[in-house]
């Protein structure tokens, strides 16, 4: 019997926009050297694979070269997936087992939120190399467990940027945030991703960023609750409010295609 994969638009209420993930649903775990494969195949940000476990499911996400430790995009693509193929009720939460330990997703009028842990961020010293990538001196440089994060002074700044990949993916972090207050009354702040490290320059829209995203922008808005934009060249919008020490991460989805893998 073929694998088969799902395609979803996550973060996005249309399709080719959001970010896509490919969704593999398994009936037991499968060896990880196949799993990078078939992500390097894939060749999108991130390909998840899960399969049934005491409690909900085992979830993991590889990027073209690398497993992560989390991915918002791929857990919400995940989790729609199973509504979709109606193998958990749409009544029902979705709980994955990850490297992040126990993710909760739950169906809540067309957005789908995800229960995820907030990654609290601390200033750190500036590295020459990361200044040089971005061709533009940061006065202050963050820096939570898995990314760096900087602010830019707007959305002109946040938009033009060009980025140096090979000095970028030099650095020891997954990857760089970016943001800055919306210049749109319809959003709180606005960001982009990138990640050569990890094989990806510039991820459309990154849940796991924004648990940090959240704390950081907690901290000088002094408010519970956002809406994001993540102003990639295909963006997406990202609900969020932080809960204590977990973030609850909420988006739209959207399908678009299924395909079969033979080997």
């Amino acid at each position: 019997m073929p694998s088969i994969l799902y395609v979803v638009d996550a973060f996005s209420s249309v399709p080719f926009s959001g970010n896509p993930a490919a969704v593999c649903v398994l009936e037991a775990q499968a060896d990880e050297a196949w799993m990078q494969n078939v992500a390097q195949e894939m060749n999108l940000a991130e390909t998840a694979f899960m399969w049934p476990i005491a409690g909900g499911y085992s979830l993991k996400w590889f990027t073209p070269m690398v497993e992560v430790d989390l991915c918002g995009h791929a857990t919400l693509a995940s989790a729609f997936t199973l509504w979709h193929m109606k193998k958990i009720d749409i009544a029902s939460d979705v709980r994955f087992h990850t490297r992040s330990g126990w993710l909760t997703c739950t169906w809540r009028n067309e957005w789908i939120e995800m229960d995820f842990p907030a990654l609290t961020v601390q200033p750190c010293e500036i590295p020459d190399a990361l200044a040089t990538a971005l061709d533009w001196q940061p006065k202050l440089l963050l820096r939570s467990s898995m990314d760096y994060l900087v602010e830019v002074p707007d959305e002109v700044v946040l938009r033009g940027l060009k980025i140096n990949m090979r000095l970028l993916a030099t650095l020891p972090a997954r990857g760089l945030i970016v943001t800055c207050k919306s210049a749109s009354a319809d959003f709180d702040f606005v960001s982009r991703f990138f990640a050569p490290a990890v094989g990806v320059d510039e991820d459309p829209v990154t849940g796991s960023a924004h648990c940090a995203l959240g704390p950081y922008w907690k901290m000088k808005l002094q408010k519970n609750d956002f809406k994001a934009f993540q102003a990639s060249k295909r963006g997406g919008i990202v609900q969020l409010e932080l809960r204590g020490d977990r973030v609850a991460l909420s988006g739209q989805a959207v399908l678009m295609s299924r395909i079969e893998l033979f080997h």
